[in-house]
């Protein structure tokens, strides 16, 4: 065991019954809701409700590369699509949002390792601490099974990141503008 996790395993353990809660997820937000038929979010790098390989954590557990993922036509009219993942197990209020990128609809593919601060095919909205690019899962040691949603909108309008300074601010521009969504979740042990 690596020193931050073993420094770090008693304050998960006493913390273990706090977390943010699924109902407290993006796919929740009035603002995101469609009633379209889902998109089909895939991975080659791990399958739906199963454990994300430690090659896609960070810190001390992986080297913080982005999985793969996949997904199935989006409606008519889309111009943009959204990517937010988030895990809601933190021991906080809020779910944490390791990402939050817009891109282009095709290709309907985001490769391995491809979601980086310096690509140019996406947009970034920076997380709480200011980090753009992929920030790949780091449940607190101890502190037992994280759930990590990567949650997919297809938007028929450009949304504003750099007009945004939070998620909560970005969210009024999106309201009656997500025309399908879709999701994957996968699990990593603290």
């Amino acid at each position: 065991m690596k020193l931050l996790a073993l420094l770090l395993t008693p304050l998960g353990i006493l913390l273990r019954r706090k977390r943010a809660g699924a109902a407290n997820s993006v796919r929740h937000t009035p603002e995101l809701a469609t009633t379209a038929a889902p998109l089909e979010v895939t991975s080659a790098s791990f399958t739906h409700r199963a454990p994300i390989p430690y090659r896609h954590a960070t810190m001390d557990m992986g080297p913080n590369i982005s999985p793969a993922l996949e997904w199935s036509e989006p409606p008519a009219g889309t111009v943009q699509m959204l990517l937010v993942m988030e895990d809601t197990d933190t021991p906080t209020a809020k779910p944490a949002h390791h990402v939050i990128v817009t891109f282009a609809p095709t290709p309907r593919r985001i490769e391995e390792g491809e979601l980086t601060a310096d690509n140019a095919r996406f947009t970034y909205l920076p997380d709480r601490r200011g980090r753009t690019g992929y920030q790949g899962p780091r449940p607190l040691p101890g502190h037992g099974t994280h759930h990590y949603g990567f949650h997919l909108y297809a938007l028929d309008r450009i949304a504003p990141l750099t007009d945004a300074s939070t998620f909560d601010a970005l969210l009024p521009h999106l309201s009656g503008h997500v025309l399908a969504s879709g999701h994957l979740e996968g699990t990593m042990r603290g």
